[in-house]
Protein backbone atom coordinates (compact mmCIF):
# COMPACT_ATOMS: atom_id res chain seq x y z
CA UNK A 1 0.00 0.00 0.00
CA UNK A 2 1.19 3.56 -0.61
CA UNK A 3 1.35 5.59 2.42
CA UNK A 4 0.00 8.80 2.57
CA UNK A 5 3.33 10.33 3.50
CA UNK A 6 4.82 9.21 0.33
CA UNK A 7 3.49 12.71 -1.31
CA UNK A 8 5.32 15.06 1.24
CA UNK A 9 8.43 15.63 -0.55
CA UNK A 10 6.73 16.38 -4.13
CA UNK A 11 8.14 19.41 -5.83
CA UNK A 12 5.67 22.10 -6.34
CA UNK A 13 5.64 22.24 -9.80
CA UNK A 14 4.19 18.79 -10.04
CA UNK A 15 1.11 20.21 -8.76
CA UNK A 16 0.65 22.69 -12.10
CA UNK A 17 1.95 19.97 -14.38
CA UNK A 18 -0.56 19.53 -17.79
CA UNK A 19 -1.67 16.35 -17.97
CA UNK A 20 -0.46 13.82 -20.53
CA UNK A 21 -2.49 12.40 -23.21
CA UNK A 22 -3.52 9.23 -22.52
CA UNK A 23 -1.94 6.43 -24.53
CA UNK A 24 -3.34 4.63 -27.77
CA UNK A 25 -4.71 0.80 -26.24
CA UNK A 26 -7.15 -1.41 -27.98
CA UNK A 27 -10.75 0.02 -28.64
CA UNK A 28 -13.22 -2.10 -26.60
CA UNK A 29 -15.83 -1.42 -29.52
CA UNK A 30 -16.88 -3.78 -31.99
CA UNK A 31 -20.06 -2.87 -34.29
CA UNK A 32 -22.04 -5.85 -33.09
CA UNK A 33 -26.01 -4.82 -34.12
CA UNK A 34 -27.51 -2.05 -32.38
CA UNK A 35 -28.06 -1.96 -28.62
CA UNK A 36 -31.30 -1.34 -27.93
CA UNK A 37 -32.95 1.61 -25.14
CA UNK A 38 -34.11 -0.09 -21.23
CA UNK A 39 -36.67 1.85 -19.77
CA UNK A 40 -35.86 3.00 -16.04
CA UNK A 41 -37.94 1.74 -13.04
CA UNK A 42 -40.74 3.66 -12.89
CA UNK A 43 -40.54 7.18 -11.19
CA UNK A 44 -36.56 7.16 -11.42
CA UNK A 45 -33.98 8.24 -13.89
CA UNK A 46 -30.90 6.57 -15.00
CA UNK A 47 -28.95 9.75 -14.37
CA UNK A 48 -29.99 9.14 -10.83
CA UNK A 49 -28.65 5.66 -10.44
CA UNK A 50 -25.60 6.43 -8.88
CA UNK A 51 -23.56 4.05 -6.56
CA UNK A 52 -19.48 3.27 -6.06
CA UNK A 53 -18.17 0.12 -7.59
CA UNK A 54 -15.42 -2.08 -6.57
CA UNK A 55 -13.01 -0.06 -8.04
CA UNK A 56 -13.27 2.38 -6.28
CA UNK A 57 -15.24 4.60 -8.62
CA UNK A 58 -18.44 6.21 -9.04
CA UNK A 59 -21.01 4.76 -11.52
CA UNK A 60 -24.05 6.89 -13.19
CA UNK A 61 -26.88 4.60 -14.93
CA UNK A 62 -28.20 1.27 -15.56
CA UNK A 63 -26.28 -1.20 -13.61
CA UNK A 64 -26.69 -3.66 -16.45
CA UNK A 65 -26.27 -1.81 -19.34
CA UNK A 66 -24.23 -3.32 -22.30
CA UNK A 67 -21.71 -0.55 -22.37
CA UNK A 68 -19.99 0.47 -19.91
CA UNK A 69 -17.97 3.22 -20.33
CA UNK A 70 -15.38 4.10 -17.87
CA UNK A 71 -13.12 7.09 -17.45
CA UNK A 72 -9.80 7.50 -15.22
CA UNK A 73 -9.98 11.73 -15.14
CA UNK A 74 -8.02 14.07 -12.69
CA UNK A 75 -9.43 16.97 -11.74
CA UNK A 76 -6.07 18.99 -11.99
CA UNK A 77 -6.43 17.55 -15.84
CA UNK A 78 -6.87 20.26 -18.48
CA UNK A 79 -7.91 17.07 -20.80
CA UNK A 80 -10.10 15.90 -18.33
CA UNK A 81 -11.72 19.80 -18.09
CA UNK A 82 -11.99 20.26 -21.65
CA UNK A 83 -14.25 16.59 -22.13
CA UNK A 84 -16.63 16.97 -19.29
CA UNK A 85 -17.60 20.61 -21.21
CA UNK A 86 -18.23 18.41 -24.05
CA UNK A 87 -19.24 15.26 -22.60
CA UNK A 88 -21.52 15.42 -19.61
CA UNK A 89 -24.58 16.39 -20.92
CA UNK A 90 -24.96 14.98 -24.33
CA UNK A 91 -23.70 11.47 -22.54
CA UNK A 92 -26.27 11.71 -19.75
CA UNK A 93 -29.39 12.64 -21.74
CA UNK A 94 -28.34 10.87 -24.94
CA UNK A 95 -26.78 7.48 -24.12
CA UNK A 96 -26.81 7.01 -19.85
CA UNK A 97 -30.73 8.11 -19.43
CA UNK A 98 -31.69 5.53 -22.88
CA UNK A 99 -30.27 2.87 -20.38
CA UNK A 100 -28.06 1.51 -23.09
CA UNK A 101 -24.53 2.99 -21.25
CA UNK A 102 -23.81 3.05 -17.74
CA UNK A 103 -20.67 6.00 -17.25
CA UNK A 104 -18.16 5.55 -14.04
CA UNK A 105 -15.60 7.64 -13.43
CA UNK A 106 -12.19 6.64 -11.32
CA UNK A 107 -10.20 9.18 -9.87
CA UNK A 108 -6.67 9.11 -10.85
CA UNK A 109 -4.92 11.87 -8.44
CA UNK A 110 -1.73 12.91 -9.84
CA UNK A 111 -0.79 15.46 -7.40
CA UNK A 112 -1.80 17.16 -3.59
CA UNK A 113 -4.13 19.91 -5.48
CA UNK A 114 -5.90 16.80 -7.48
CA UNK A 115 -6.37 14.97 -4.07
CA UNK A 116 -7.75 17.84 -2.32
CA UNK A 117 -10.40 18.02 -4.50
CA UNK A 118 -11.04 14.56 -5.13
CA UNK A 119 -11.77 13.91 -1.47
CA UNK A 120 -14.40 17.14 -1.85
CA UNK A 121 -16.21 15.93 -4.86
CA UNK A 122 -16.68 12.42 -3.10
CA UNK A 123 -17.15 13.96 0.43
CA UNK A 124 -21.30 14.27 -0.21
CA UNK A 125 -21.57 10.52 -0.41
CA UNK A 126 -22.38 9.07 -4.66
CA UNK A 127 -25.82 11.36 -5.24
CA UNK A 128 -23.93 14.14 -5.82
CA UNK A 129 -20.71 12.94 -7.03
CA UNK A 130 -21.20 14.23 -10.31
CA UNK A 131 -22.49 17.54 -10.37
CA UNK A 132 -19.40 18.33 -7.87
CA UNK A 133 -16.59 16.97 -10.10
CA UNK A 134 -18.07 19.05 -13.35
CA UNK A 135 -18.05 22.01 -11.20
CA UNK A 136 -15.00 21.40 -9.60
CA UNK A 137 -13.50 20.82 -12.64
CA UNK A 138 -14.97 24.38 -13.79
CA UNK A 139 -12.60 25.69 -10.67
CA UNK A 140 -9.41 24.47 -12.30
CA UNK A 141 -8.23 27.99 -13.41
CA UNK A 142 -8.56 29.38 -10.11
CA UNK A 143 -7.44 26.44 -8.26
CA UNK A 144 -3.81 27.11 -10.30
CA UNK A 145 -3.75 30.50 -9.92
CA UNK A 146 -4.05 30.22 -6.18
CA UNK A 147 -1.84 27.20 -6.28
CA UNK A 148 1.07 30.01 -7.73
CA UNK A 149 0.03 32.62 -5.72
CA UNK A 150 0.62 30.40 -2.37
CA UNK A 151 4.61 29.86 -3.42
CA UNK A 152 6.48 27.13 -2.98
CA UNK A 153 8.07 27.27 0.65
CA UNK A 154 4.31 27.62 1.83
CA UNK A 155 3.35 24.89 0.06
CA UNK A 156 6.35 22.64 1.00
CA UNK A 157 5.44 23.36 4.72
CA UNK A 158 1.85 22.40 4.09
CA UNK A 159 2.90 19.34 3.34
CA UNK A 160 5.28 18.75 5.92
CA UNK A 161 2.29 18.89 8.25
CA UNK A 162 0.95 15.76 9.70
CA UNK A 163 -1.61 13.81 7.44
CA UNK A 164 -4.50 14.55 9.08
CA UNK A 165 -4.06 18.49 8.89
CA UNK A 166 -2.30 18.04 5.11
CA UNK A 167 -5.37 18.43 3.25
CA UNK A 168 -7.30 20.60 5.36
CA UNK A 169 -4.59 23.32 4.89
CA UNK A 170 -4.23 23.03 1.11
CA UNK A 171 -7.51 23.15 0.70
CA UNK A 172 -8.07 26.30 2.85
CA UNK A 173 -5.35 27.90 0.20
CA UNK A 174 -6.51 26.75 -2.46
CA UNK A 175 -10.07 28.48 -1.64
CA UNK A 176 -11.47 24.73 -2.26
CA UNK A 177 -13.94 24.86 1.08
CA UNK A 178 -15.59 27.86 0.40
CA UNK A 179 -15.95 26.45 -3.77
CA UNK A 180 -17.50 23.21 -2.04
CA UNK A 181 -19.07 24.76 1.10
CA UNK A 182 -20.88 26.97 -1.65
CA UNK A 183 -22.32 23.95 -3.45
CA UNK A 184 -23.74 21.78 0.07
CA UNK A 185 -20.62 20.33 1.75
CA UNK A 186 -20.51 22.51 5.11
CA UNK A 187 -17.15 23.26 6.50
CA UNK A 188 -16.98 20.94 9.27
CA UNK A 189 -18.26 18.43 6.72
CA UNK A 190 -15.24 19.26 4.22
CA UNK A 191 -12.67 19.31 6.98
CA UNK A 192 -13.51 15.69 8.29
CA UNK A 193 -13.43 14.23 4.82
CA UNK A 194 -10.09 16.25 3.94
CA UNK A 195 -8.73 14.88 7.29
CA UNK A 196 -9.92 11.21 6.70
CA UNK A 197 -5.97 9.78 5.75
CA UNK A 198 -7.75 6.45 5.25
CA UNK A 199 -9.63 8.01 2.46
CA UNK A 200 -6.63 9.60 1.23
CA UNK A 201 -4.69 6.89 0.68
CA UNK A 202 -7.70 4.65 -0.70
CA UNK A 203 -7.73 7.52 -3.44
CA UNK A 204 -4.14 6.68 -4.03
CA UNK A 205 -4.03 2.95 -3.80
CA UNK A 206 -6.87 3.36 -6.68
CA UNK A 207 -4.42 5.34 -8.96
CA UNK A 208 -1.67 2.97 -8.68
CA UNK A 209 -3.78 -0.52 -9.31
CA UNK A 210 -5.01 1.32 -12.52
CA UNK A 211 -1.47 1.72 -13.34
CA UNK A 212 -0.89 -2.16 -13.03
CA UNK A 213 -4.27 -3.31 -14.17
CA UNK A 214 -4.44 -1.54 -16.88
CA UNK A 215 -1.25 0.60 -17.57
CA UNK A 216 -2.86 3.92 -16.81
CA UNK A 217 -0.52 7.02 -17.84
CA UNK A 218 -2.35 10.06 -18.64
CA UNK A 219 -5.62 11.30 -18.11
CA UNK A 220 -8.23 11.10 -19.38
CA UNK A 221 -8.32 7.34 -20.47
CA UNK A 222 -11.34 5.35 -21.10
CA UNK A 223 -12.08 2.30 -21.31
CA UNK A 224 -15.35 0.77 -23.20
CA UNK A 225 -16.18 -2.85 -22.09
CA UNK A 226 -12.67 -2.92 -20.10
CA UNK A 227 -10.81 -2.03 -22.95
CA UNK A 228 -9.01 1.11 -23.40
CA UNK A 229 -10.35 3.22 -26.37
CA UNK A 230 -8.40 5.56 -28.33
CA UNK A 231 -9.59 9.61 -27.93
CA UNK A 232 -9.08 11.98 -25.51
CA UNK A 233 -12.40 14.10 -26.85
CA UNK A 234 -16.44 13.64 -26.88
CA UNK A 235 -16.27 13.11 -30.79
CA UNK A 236 -13.58 10.63 -30.70
CA UNK A 237 -15.45 8.44 -27.45
CA UNK A 238 -19.14 9.28 -28.45
CA UNK A 239 -17.37 7.75 -32.06
CA UNK A 240 -16.35 4.10 -30.50
CA UNK A 241 -20.07 4.39 -28.56
CA UNK A 242 -21.75 4.62 -31.98
CA UNK A 243 -19.63 1.72 -33.43
CA UNK A 244 -20.28 -0.20 -30.54
CA UNK A 245 -24.06 -0.12 -30.92
CA UNK A 246 -25.20 2.61 -28.74
CA UNK A 247 -27.94 5.24 -30.90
Amino acid sequence: MRKLHYIAPLAFALALTACGEATEGETGANASGSVEAVEAPAGQKWSETVSKTDAGGIVMGNPDAPLKLVEYMSITCSHCKDFGEQAFLPLRDNYVESGQVSFEIRNFVRDPLDLSAAILSRCGGEAPFFPLTEQALSYQATMFEKAQSMGEATYSDILQSPPDSRFVRLAEQLGLIAFFQQRGISEDQAKACLADTAAAESLMDATQKAIEDHNIEGTPTFLLNGQKIDGTNWAMVEAKLKEAGAK
